[in-house]
């Protein structure tokens, strides 16, 4: 990330920029429809001679969330440009955040921005600096033509109690999600499983993590027939990435596990076209652990963490496994693969199973894992099963508080039946089409050990936004679920986990 980000308590109106920030919110006063600055734009409601709603008015601002107005500042300010964004009816930190990404993402070209958007707190100032920052991403790796560059310097207009920790904070976590969203909009030709394991390298290079990479032949040595079983129809060979931090003050271990398929075809069982041309984004989870893991190191969290990435490219070939076809995963289990492109459960089963060895305290996974969770929860909400209904809930209240939307949903017990098979210990898909992502869930269960608190995120849809950016949320790679496994980390090193 290239972007520099400062404080500056000088008054808002005078910031030597290109363009000022600030928030409007709805005014229905005496039945109208006009809007009010909020908090932060006081000194410049006074440049305008106290006539800034008025202008924004007439122009057409309703307040409503992340709507953008711009206004020249015909010399009333130093900044040329006056850019409102809309905050909603009743602001709270997350709409800080969209509102400062949705700001900062539509000066794309610009080269100093100021942001007064309300920042009283120590977490207002967090939440406005870390919007800035993610709103401000762009990904121009293979760009040859014109295009517009992120804006270079975001100035943030803030004094408050702790400001500078938490625009460090801010910065810290934007970098971690900017490296997961760089991780998933990398082209699976530039992007094999050894690609991917060769950059785990380089960020436990540079955050101080300790690195081990299993290759093809020591994952058949090793047992590990899930991944190895994946891999097969592959010229890019499989990998099992473990990384280690470990604070000196730890009393709790974290273990994360995270799917990390480089690009997935289905397989034999061969995905369609239109369902196929977005699945350089099959990594997601991988990534989401890796930088997850670099910020607690970052920010030195007092836990111990060990992640795994689990790395297999899933292709249709003369080597590919074969419906029917039968695992031995770590750990001895045997699985029928009813359908190949069930196969992120099959390379996290080795995961997981190596991951209880670890000994954690607490056990996530977090996987794009069936199109199941998109039809249930939409494309932005995370879904979140459990082995223990408290633990799902506290996680899913963690990452609300980050920021992250997630929701609770069941293991119904009774959908493990169709998960029995006729030749093996479990068969990978169920003959029922219904609660797929639920499934999916109970499959992984079975590669649980007994006692273990264990946690899944399905994040198929929130991985990869299809569609138009919005708030602090780009096109293509999203970095989901990232900001809240720290946020898990730094509520189970507190004990509240």
């Amino acid at each position: 990330m290239t972007t520099t980000i400062s404080l500056d308590n000088a008054p808002p109106a005078t910031l030597d920029v290109d363009a000022v920030v600030i928030g409007v919110v709805p005014d229905g006063k005496d039945g109208g429809d006009g809007v009010r600055p909020a908090a932060g734009a006081e000194g410049i409601d006074q440049a305008f001679g106290g006539r800034l709603a008025d202008a924004l008015r007439a122009v057409g601002a309703t307040g409503k969330a992340e709507e953008i107005t711009r206004v020249p500042t015909l010399g009333a300010l130093p900044a040329p440009l006056l850019v409102a964004v809309g905050l909603g009816e009743s602001p709270d930190a997350e709409a800080l955040r969209r509102a400062a990404g949705a700001a900062v993402r539509a000066l794309a070209g610009t080269r100093r921005a100021g942001i007064a958007l309300p920042a009283a707190s120590a977490a207002e100032v967090e939440a406005v600096a870390l919007g800035a920052l993610l709103g401000n991403y762009a990904f121009h790796s293979f760009r040859t033509g014109e295009r517009k560059d992120p804006v270079e310097r975001i100035v943030l207009a803030a004094s408050a109690d702790g400001a500078q920790a938490a625009v460090d904070r801010a910065r810290t976590l934007a970098e971690a999600v900017s490296l997961v969203r760089d991780l998933v909009n990398t082209p699976p030709s530039h992007l094999t499983p050894d690609d991917l394991a060769r950059t785990a390298e380089r960020v436990a290079g540079e955050a101080g993590l300790e690195i081990e990479v299993l290759d093809e032949k020591a994952l058949a040595e090793g047992g590990y027939g899930g991944i190895t079983g994946v891999g097969k129809g592959s010229v890019n060979p499989p990998r099992l990435v473990r990384l280690v931090y470990a604070h000196p003050e730890a009393e709790r271990t974290l273990a994360l596990v995270g799917k990390g398929i480089t690009f997935d075809s289905g397989g034999l069982s061969l995905k369609p076209t239109d369902a196929m041309d977005w699945m350089k984004s099959d990594m997601g989870g991988a990534g989401a652990v890796l930088g997850a893991l670099s910020a607690m190191a970052r920010l030195g969290v007092k836990v111990k963490a060990v992640g795994y990435l689990a790395l297999a490219e899933n292709m249709p070939s003369g080597t590919a496994q074969r419906p029917s076809d039968v695992l031995r995963v770590y750990g001895g289990k045997t699985v029928e693969v009813l359908n190949t492109d069930a196969e992120g459960r099959l390379v996290m089963a080795d995961a997981l199973v190596r991951a209880a060895e670890d000994e954690p305290d607490l056990l996530i996974d977090v996987a794009t894992l069936t199109g199941a969770q998109i039809v249930a929860l939409g494309t932005r909400t995370t879904g979140v099963m459990a082995n223990d209904d408290d633990l799902r809930e506290k996680v899913v209240a963690a990452a609300r508080r980050e920021g992250e939307a997630f929701w609770g949903m069941p293991l119904p017990a009774e959908l493990r039946k169709g998960l029995d098979s006729a030749v093996a210990d479990i068969a990978n898909v169920s003959g029922d089409r219904w609660g797929g992502m639920l499934v999916a869930g109970l499959f992984l269960k079975e590669f649980v050990r007994d006692g273990l608190r264990w946690a899944h995120l399905d994040i198929a849809g929130p991985s990869y936004n299809k569609g138009e950016p919005y708030g602090y949320t780009p096109k293509g790679g999203t970095g989901a679920a990232t900001r809240a496994l720290v946020r898990i980390a730094e509520e189970l090193a507190a004990g509240a986990l």
